[in-house]
């Protein structure tokens, strides 16, 4: 097993708390000179709000444990594709490298929809890595969602009953 893909295994862990938890299964954690420093999961649904999502609290933790702003020398490892809001934190966190399970074609921001992180116009580019796990990190978002829509059509369908 390579580095990024047992790195790749913790972040996969992190997700698996959103799912415990019933938030979408996203997971993050930051290395930083071969440590983990930091660590995130999704908790959008817990916490009722659009800023709770993993990479932003990987970014605050590893900051308040560096006491800087800058991440210049960590690596980011998440599960699913940053969306714009997160790949901006991203650039402005100055993060140097990024390594992505799998690719979200409806919102990512690493080179599906967008591609934010490598914008030669920004004063910080980030390198990409895509891939790490992926059939792991998508079939753990697939089941959720899969789950999700089997959930609704049976509350739907209790409903109907009851009327």
């Amino acid at each position: 097993m390579t580095e990024a893909e047992r790195y790749m295994g913790m972040a996969i862990r992190q997700a698996k708390k959103a799912l415990v938890s019933g938030d979408v299964p996203i997971g993050c954690i930051i290395v930083y000179q071969n440590q983990i420093i930091a660590r995130g999961y999704n908790k959008r649904n817990r916490k009722k709000t659009t800023l709770a999502h993993a990479e932003l609290d990987a970014i605050a933790k590893a900051s308040k444990v560096l006491g800087d702003w800058r991440l210049e020398e960590c690596t980011m490892y998440v599960t699913l594709e940053p969306c714009q809001m997160c790949a901006g934190a991203i650039v402005q966190a100055r993060i140097p490298k990024v390594v992505i399970g799998c690719m979200n074609p409806k919102a990512g921001c690493a080179g599906s929809v967008l591609n934010l992180l490598q914008m030669k116009e920004f004063n910080h580019q980030v390198e990409v890595v895509r891939g790490i796990r992926e059939e792991e990190c998508s079939e753990l978002l697939s089941s959720f969602f899969r789950e999700l829509r089997r959930q609704k059509r049976e509350d739907k369908e209790s409903a109907a009953l009851t009327e």
